[in-house]
């Protein structure tokens, strides 16, 4: 859909007026000049009374094939924080846009406006300043949020400060997420660091030094710094792909080099993939007091599994589910995702079933998306996946599942190109919520990233002001490529270490 934008009063938002264009249409094109072959014209203006404080937003949709028109008129008071009204203006044009669009369609937005990746983020920054109810008043007024998405944000929100009641306070604490970039296989929606264990990506052996020297150098400079480790999470790739000896000395180099692993709250692996979980991996993070790991399946359905290349079977998940549960493991984590290819609601409740008879201390929902790298994405034509109706009725399907078995929801995130634009929510039962999970979505904390693909997001100290704080964030990534990673590991470290102490205000302990 090619939509032509005439501005009266404002520049260019095209950023935000083509996120809002995406929540209705798969293709969007936004221009601002005069074009024949745009179907919709939207006539946007937008006008300052400094006398009322208000900025007033008129909007005209127009279809040029059928003459139609949708119009919205608002006010919306200015922000004492933005003397040039930008970020209201920005607001209140996408408000407006929304709306007409809504009209136009008769689409139906859950979200509104937002279009983010952390909504909650949002809802603790307004929780900081006003009374909950306050805050989801302003979530359905301003942002054109539905009930069950304002509900869900606002229980999301008490959850994570019951279980983090210091989540504003860790800013001398950092988490810690080791990235080892390896699977048997990469599954078709997959855009992370995940190699083929087997191929020639660069030497697993050689990639492994460079994370035990990224352990070895940051484990110094915490101790040199004084920063304290709250969580440490086992990401990638599937860190259970390397071997049981492998993992067994990460673990060595954790407890040697980094300050204080008695006050870690949480250590988690993922060990996704259920064709790489042995009894030895097992007894390995067993020695070491892991208190969290992910067995996902993803799926129920073997056709599913087949179709978006996890080469291990049902009966594989539910064999190794329990033979962590035999051995001792007391905290599981299961991933499951609505909306994979050929999947409708036949498949979803075989999953749920199958899911009842193991019950995971927590379980994660995605929702499909779209993801720019991912093959899926490559060869979209090949993948049949459910329409924006029948995903609606999965989530909410699933999320009456979670209640009726004891799960609340604790944290949630969103994605561009999602299924319906839905959301990823988190369930536990209560006490098992990840810690890292909120610390990481909620960016209360600093992240260190080591190893393949791992991104540092480095905290600075708030700034306060008469509306609250601003607090600058910098992310740092690692090289995604093992083989890369394995010849510039050092030089990141180095980076690293340069930011750190920037943002710590901590001298240079070595040259630059």
């Amino acid at each position: 859909m090619k939509i032509e934008f005439e501005r009266v009063g404002f520049g260019e938002q095209a950023n935000e007026l083509f996120h809002i264009g995406k929540l209705f249409f798969e293709e969007v094109e936004v221009v601002y000049e005069r074009t024949d072959d745009a179907r919709l014209h939207v006539r946007a203006e937008v006008e300052a009374d400094e006398t009322k404080r208000v900025i007033r937003s008129k909007i005209r949709l127009t279809d040029r094939e059928t003459g139609a028109a949708y119009d919205n008129e608002h006010e919306r008071a200015m922000d004492a924080r933005d003397a040039g009204h930008k970020r209201i203006v920005k607001r209140s044009v996408v408000y407006g846009l929304l709306q007409v669009l809504r009209e136009y369609t008769g689409l139906e937005q859950a979200w509104g406006i937002l279009t983010g990746v952390r909504p909650t983020k949002l809802m603790h920054n307004m929780m900081m300043k006003q009374p909950i109810e306050s805050c989801k008043q302003t979530l359905r007024d301003e942002y054109l949020v539905t009930e069950p998405k304002v509900e869900l944000l606002a229980g999301i929100a008490e959850c994570q400060l019951k279980v983090i009641p210091d989540l504003f306070h860790l800013d001398r604490e950092v988490s810690i997420y080791i990235g080892i970039p390896f699977c048997p296989t990469k599954c078709a929606y997959c855009t992370f660091p995940a190699y083929d264990i087997r191929g020639n990506n660069g030497s697993v052996e050689a990639f492994l030094e460079g994370l035990h020297y990224e352990i070895r150098e940051m484990g110094r400079w915490m101790r040199e710094a004084g920063v304290g480790i709250t969580t440490i999470y086992w990401g990638g790739g599937t860190p259970t792909s390397i071997t049981a000896e492998q993992m067994d000395a990460l673990f060595v180099t954790m407890h040697e080099s980094f300050p204080a692993m008695d006050r870690v709250r949480e250590l988690t692996v993922e060990a996704g993939r259920p064709d790489t979980i042995t009894e030895d991996k097992i007894e390995v993070m067993k020695r070491w007091k892991v208190d969290r790991i992910s067995i996902n399946p993803q799926s129920f359905t073997q056709a599913t599994l087949d179709a978006i290349g996890r080469h291990h079977t049902v009966t594989e998940t539910i064999d190794k589910f329990k033979l962590a549960r035999k051995l001792g493991l007391n905290n599981i984590n299961m991933d499951l995702i609505i909306g994979l290819p050929n999947e409708g609601m036949a498949e979803l409740q075989r999953t749920l079933d199958q899911t009842a008879e193991l019950l995971p201390e927590s379980l994660t929902v995605h929702t499909l998306s779209f993801k720019r790298a991912s093959k899926m994405t490559k060869n979209k034509s090949e993948y049949e996946v459910a329409e924006r109706d029948e995903i609606a009725e999965m989530i909410r399907s699933s999320s009456e599942w979670m209640e009726r078995h004891g799960y609340k929801p604790y944290y949630m995130y969103r994605q561009k190109n999602i299924l319906g634009n839905q959301e990823n929510v988190g369930y536990s039962l209560e006490g098992f919520e990840s810690l890292y999970n909120i610390l990481m979505m909620e960016e209360r904390q600093t992240i260190i990233g080591l190893g393949c693909g791992a991104v540092s997001k480095v905290l600075y100290p708030k700034v306060e002001h008469e509306d609250g704080y601003e607090q600058r964030i910098e992310r740092m990534p690692n090289p995604k490529e093992p083989s890369f990673y394995n010849e510039a590991y050092q030089e990141y470290v180095d980076k690293k270490i340069r930011l750190l102490n920037d943002a710590y205000g901590v001298p240079a302990s070595r040259p630059s």
